[in-house]
C-alpha cells in the first residue's frame, strides 16, 4: 500500500455535483492505489451551531452518500470525526505551538468574521489547528483539497515542521495537496455565479430525485440567445457547457456546440438533454443513497470499524507525540 491519503467533509447538507465530480469520483479510483481515510468533520461543524436535532441525521445522510458515490469501507477507513478522541487531544496540543495572529491573518477566517460577524467564536479562529490535526493524526503524505483549502493545507506543514523542531523530532511528514494529475475541476452552479455550493443554493444534490433536478435545470440562467455566427458564450451559457461535458457524450457536447455556431440553438432543448444526462448519473446514486440509510445494521458497521481503525492509526501517531512533549507514566 502507498502513502496515506485523507480528506472529510462537514456534515452541514447534501452532497452536490461539485462534490461528486470535484472530488468523490477521484477518491473512489485511488482507494484502489493508496491508503486511504475518508471521514465527517462533525466538530468542526460545531463553528456554525448546528440544531442538535439535526446533528445525527446530517452526519448519517453525509455517511449514505459517500457510501453509495462508492467508497468502500473494506478499501478505505471511514470514519467520523468525534468518534476519533485523539484528534482533539492533538488539537490541543498543536494549539500550543499556533499563534494568534498567524491565525487571524488566514483569508478563511477574516471571510468569516466579515460574513458572520455575530458568531466570531473561538473554534473559528483555531479551525486551521484542527484541520491540521486531522491531517497530521494519521500522518498523511496526501491531502485532496480544493484551492480555498490551500492555506490551511500550508498551516498543516507549519505546525508540523514547528512541532519537529520544537520537540527535536520526525514525528510528522510535512503532507502535500493531491490534485489527481489534472488540476480541481469547477463545477458551475445553476445561478451563473460561481462554483456549486450549498450556501449559494445553486446546486443539484445527488439525492435529488428526477423532477427536482429537471426543474432546477429548467430555471438556470440563460440569455436571448448567439447574435452572429461563431460568437463567444457568456459566462451563463458556458457554465450549463461545463456542465452538459461532465456528464454528456462528447457527441452531445458537439451537437449543441454547433447548434450555439450556427445560432440555430434552443435552450429548452440543450436544458432538457442536460438534466436527462444528470438523471443517468445521479439517479442510481439516489438509489443506493436511500437503500443505505435505511440499513442500520450496516450503517453501524461501518462507523464501528472505521473508528477502530482510525483510532489504531491516531493512537500510534499519539504515543510518539506525547512522548516527544514529556508525558509520562508514573
Amino acid at each position: 500500500m502507498k502513502e496515506v491519503v485523507l480528506s472529510g467533509i462537514r456534515p452541514t447538507g447534501q452532497l452536490h455535483l461539485g462534490n461528486y465530480f470535484g472530488a468523490l469520483r477521484n477518491f473512489v479510483r485511488i482507494q484502489e492505489q493508496y491508503r486511504c481515510y475518508y471521514f465527517i468533520a462533525d466538530l468542526h461543524s460545531l463553528t456554525t451551531h448546528p440544531h442538535p436535532a439535526d446533528f445525527h441525521a446530517n452526519v448519517k445522510a453525509i455517511l449514505a452518500q459517500y457510501l453509495a458515490a462508492g467508497l468502500d469501507p473494506a478499501k478505505s477507513c471511514i470514519y467520523i470525526q468525534s468518534d476519533v478522541p485523539e484528534v482533539s487531544e492533538l488539537y490541543v496540543l498543536l494549539n500550543m505551538l499556533a499563534y494568534k495572529g498567524e491565525l487571524e491573518r488566514t483569508a478563511a477566517f477574516k471571510d468569516k468574521v466579515r460574513k458572520n460577524p455575530e458568531n466570531v467564536n473561538a473554534g473559528l479562529l483555531t479551525y486551521p489547528v484542527l484541520m491540521a490535526s486531522d491531517i497530521l493524526v494519521h500522518r498523511s503524505n496526501w491531502v485532496p483539497v480544493g484551492k480555498d483549502q490551500d492555506q490551511h493545507l500550508e498551516m498543516a506543514r507549519v505546525f508540523a515542521k514547528r512541532f519537529n523542531n520544537f520537540y527535536g523530532v520526525e514525528v510528522f511528514p510535512e503532507p502535500h495537496a493531491m490534485d489527481f494529475g489534472s488540476g480541481s475541476i469547477k463545477v458551475p452552479g445553476l445561478d451563473g455565479n460561481g462554483k456549486m455550493g450549498k450556501s449559494e443554493g445553486n446546486g443539484i444534490y445527488l439525492i435529488d430525485d428526477e423532477k427536482t433536478i429537471t426543474k432546477k435545470v429548467m430555471r438556470a440562467v440563460t440569455d436571448s440567445g448567439p447574435t452572429a455566427p461563431d460568437s463567444p458564450k457568456p459566462d451563463v451559457i458556458e457554465n450549463l457547457f461545463t456542465l452538459l461535458k461532465l456528464v454528456s457524450t462528447p457527441e452531445t457536447v458537439a451537437y449543441f456546440d454547433e447548434k450555439w455556431k450556427d445560432c440555430s440553438i434552443r435552450y429548452g432543448d440543450l436544458k432538457k438533454q442536460l438534466a436527462a444526462d444528470i438523471c443517468a448519473i445521479t439517479l442510481p446514486i439516489r438509489e443506493r443513497i436511500l437503500e443505505i440509510e435505511n440499513d442500520d445494521a450496516f450503517l453501524a458497521r461501518v462507523v464501528r470499524e472505521g473508528r477502530e481503525q482510525a483510532r489504531e492509526s491516531a493512537a500510534a501517531t499519539l504515543k510518539e507525540v506525547r512522548k516527544a512533549v514529556g508525558f509520562r507514566e508514573f
